[in-house]
């Protein structure tokens, strides 16, 4: 085992988008019970220092994993295309006036306390998605077409975003 091993290869899993999320589970739980700091108390305070790095590096390895959105941003990262989010904010133009629109929808059903409203946005944004997520997976696993899943990344960052505003709205809505 190697601490500086990309996540892949510390939870033993083939780097690939379409992962088998009860293998992650067992991999994960295995490979955690291994490097636990518990298991680790009666030895030299290196040892235990380097049994906290382990743990805290198979959970993050975890958490990034088993999340599609972040699994994706990480394993575009390990090819080379970083989504650039952060500094790259382009997007279709069309893209981006539907997303203000539906906004402005969600806020407007939000102050008017139309729950009804908020529930059909959500439910349409997480069908989307769900498709936008089939098609990730077969541009990096399949076609290997990198910078256009770097792009349908930063696209579902958005949505991701939208829909966590709307189960806010939600939220309000429902208290």
């Amino acid at each position: 085992m190697n601490i500086t091993a990309d996540f892949f290869s510390l939870l033993n899993l083939p780097q690939r988008q379409a992962l088998d999320s009860v293998q992650l589970e067992t991999n994960f739980r295995e490979l955690q019970a291994r490097v636990h700091p518990d298991r680790h108390v009666r030895a030299s305070d290196a040892d235990q220092r380097l049994a906290m790095q382990w743990a805290s590096r198979v959970n993050e390895a975890f958490q990034t994993l088993r999340e599609p959105l972040r699994r994706a941003n990480y394993l575009l990262g390990l090819k080379g295309h970083d989504s650039g989010l952060e500094s790259n904010t382009a997007m279709p133009v069309e893209f981006l006036m539907a997303q203000m629109e539906l906004r402005e929808s969600v806020a407007d059903a939000r102050e008017s306390g139309n729950e009804a409203a908020l529930d059909i946005f959500r439910d349409e944004i997480a069908v989307e998605m769900k498709f936008e997520y089939a098609q990730l997976e077969a541009l990096i696993d399949e076609q290997a077409d990198f910078p256009s899943a770097t792009n349908l990344v930063r696209q579902l960052m958005f949505q991701q975003k939208l829909l966590s505003e709307i189960d806010d709205a939600l939220a309000a809505v429902v208290d």
